[in-house]
């Protein structure tokens, strides 16, 4: 496992950005592309935002990344009027598997309370690294009191045993390839209709496929 904690400090994570960057990219690119008169007010959640966008024919024209950005802008706005449901992260949390700053990245956040304590990762991935690999980390899994994982749309959390998850998408999160987590079936198919990738439910989540976002081919003993 040393080995492939190593790998993963190695993984690029260029393609994260935090929700407000991306609200931010979308406010400039609503101001560039977009008729402000035609832009919904308000949103329950990223595929709403988008849907309203494109049935006003607010922004034509715009490929579905700048929507998203500009879906993003939609829901800042009305997070700033009221405080969204999401996993509370702390300032300077780090996750146990990579190291990486988790509070950088709401959008992705996992989390996990064992025996009390308070765990948090910057994606579904690392989490079922720590999960799985509860020998290298030194924990009891029997004490695993709460595992909960981010909506990838409504960024609310949801239990991580009963989510729907699309594996290996064009998506990438903080490091690189991940399990995206959606609440629906539904919502789970329309992010693949635009992104690709395959459903999976949590009991098919796996050490093998696991290690596969990563590139390493995996083989348990």
């Amino acid at each position: 496992m040393q080995k492939i904690a190593l790998f993963i400090l190695l993984i690029s994570t260029i393609y994260a950005n935090t929700i407000s960057h991306l609200a931010t990219k979308g406010k400039n690119a609503a101001k560039i592309f977009c008729d402000a008169k035609k832009l919904p007010s308000s949103a329950k959640d990223l595929k709403d935002a988008i849907l309203k966008i494109k049935s006003n024919k607010a922004c034509e024209g715009l490929d579905d990344k700048k929507l998203e950005w500009v879906g993003y802008y939609i829901l800042s706005k009305k997070s700033a009027k009221s405080n969204l449901e999401k996993i509370d992260v702390p300032n300077g949390a780090k996750c146990p598997v990579c190291g990486m700053f988790v509070y950088k990245y709401p959008k992705w956040a996992a989390k996990m309370v064992i025996d009390g304590k308070k765990l948090y990762f910057d994606g579904v991935k690392d989490m079922m690294k720590y999960y799985f690999f509860d020998g290298d980390f030194k924990y009891d899994r029997a004490k695993i009191e709460l595992m909960e994982v981010t909506n990838y749309y409504t960024l609310k959390p949801i239990k991580a045993k009963d989510a729907i998850y699309v594996y290996d998408s064009k998506v990438f999160g903080p490091m690189g390839r991940e399990f995206i987590p959606f609440s629906t079936l539904k919502e789970a198919k329309s992010f693949i209709a635009n992104h690709a990738g395959k459903i999976m439910k949590f009991n098919q989540i796996t050490p093998k496929n696991t290690m596969a976002l990563d590139g390493v081919d995996f083989e348990a003993k």
